[in-house]
């Protein structure tokens, strides 16, 4: 039996923290828009395509972003906004596509194998595309292909605002007149390394013998080159939604003292946090779980805004225990998971509109991994005791 051709659109929302502030403020249209710190400190999130053409980019910083372009309008950001849109873009791909992977807060994969059958995948693809700037009034690019990887550098040739579709059996056609710098994971050292080669299109790659690659590059030599053939994975990872980090503790006595209960609640976020931060992952998600003395347990759960901070999350774990806790009963555990993780990338630097606050917890959790978790602690937390169970990742 053969195996059906693949087909893998990748959908990307174009300078999307810069296209919600444009929905917000639609005076901002057609300007230079920088989403990122201040005019003199931190890095640029994203900006607008009136920015780029100064030269601006993401991850470049603010400094020189405003030597580019002094005349830029910089704005902080506003995540909660952000989080909201992310989420109808999202809502929308579900109902209309059987398996789709939300790899970043603007980025998606979806697997339209089989619907060529039904539908026709390319003008299915395009009305879906058409779909989510309909209803949501953001400008989003997609490619379409048999790969990921080939999807993805399609979808940035077609930007701003376009499609690409690479039809099967035409991806070296479509890959070998472009620059080693297409490929995603190509970055600036191993470009250099490539030059010395005398390697400069993804073509140069596809001639040069895989076992020369290997040597100069390793196991990334051979993927490169697999990638040069057309070759790459077609696999949705589906499960981004219900994956979870958690942190719970079972007490050696049953605990009523809200107090101890607040510090103790405050210990277990702090915990997944950092595992969170440890990960490169936002939360989306926030649970909680009470087990009370009779073993009867709840837990409720409530969307956040994507984050990786410890005080947006404390306060969360808070408001829902507040809500959900039976004042007087005695609790015999206490749990906080995290859910619906999407990973932290340098767009997203500034996501919780406070760089100065994140990269203080990056510094603490440096600490923490040279000498310990018990190096820095919060005063709230210090006399709690140590977790009786111990953390548990994954599906829960």
């Amino acid at each position: 039996m053969q195996t059906p051709v693949k087909h893998i659109a990748h959908f990307d929302l174009d300078s999307f923290f810069v296209a919600v502030e444009i929905l917000l403020d639609p005076s901002l249209k057609g300007k230079p828009v920088i989403v990122g710190g201040s005019a003199e400190r931190g890095v640029v999130s994203t900006c607008s395509y009136e920015a780029r053409k100064f030269g601006v980019h993401s991850a470049m910083p603010m400094r020189k972003a405003m030597q580019l372009c002094p005349q830029a309008i910089v704005l902080r950001g506003q995540g909660s906004e952000y989080s909201k849109y992310s989420r109808l873009v999202t809502e929308i791909i579900a109902q209309k596509v059987p398996l789709f992977e939300k790899a970043s807060i603007d980025e998606f994969y979806c697997d339209l194998t089989g619907m060529d059958k039904f539908f026709g995948v390319s003008k299915y693809t395009q009305e879906l595309r058409n779909t989510i700037i309909k209803e949501t009034g953001l400008p989003i690019s997609c490619g379409l292909s048999t790969a990921k990887f080939i999807s993805k550098i399609a979808t940035n040739e077609a930007k701003p605002n376009g499609f690409l579709e690479v039809p099967p059996g035409k991806e070296t056609a479509f890959l070998w007149p472009l620059s080693i710098d297409k490929v995603n994971g190509v970055g600036a050292q191993t470009s250099v390394q490539l030059k010395k080669m005398n390697i400069h299109t993804i073509k140069d790659i596809a001639l040069t013998p895989v076992e020369v690659l290997e040597k100069r590059l390793g196991a990334w030599g051979r993927s490169l080159w697999n990638k040069s053939q057309g070759i790459g994975s077609a696999e949705i990872t589906t499960d981004w939604e219900q994956k979870s980090m958690s942190r719970e503790n079972t007490f050696h006595d049953n605990l009523t003292d809200i107090t101890t209960l607040h510090s103790e609640l405050v210990r277990l976020t702090e915990k997944v946090a950092y595992d969170l931060r440890s990960d490169e992952k936002l939360s989306g998600c926030l649970a909680l779980k009470i087990r009370y003395s009779d073993f009867e347990t709840i837990t409720r759960q409530e969307v956040i805004s994507y984050t990786s901070l410890d005080d947006l999350l404390i306060k969360k774990a808070k408001d829902i225990f507040a809500k959900a806790y039976e004042k007087g009963r005695p609790i015999r555990l206490l749990g906080v998971r995290l859910s619906h993780l999407i990973p932290f990338t340098v767009q997203m630097e500034l996501f919780n509109n406070n760089a100065e606050k994140l990269n203080l917890y990056k510094a603490v959790d440096d600490i923490k991994n040279k000498f310990g978790n018990k190096a820095v602690k919060k005063a709230v937390t210090v006399k709690t005791k140590k977790d009786s169970e111990p953390p548990s990742k994954g599906s829960s």
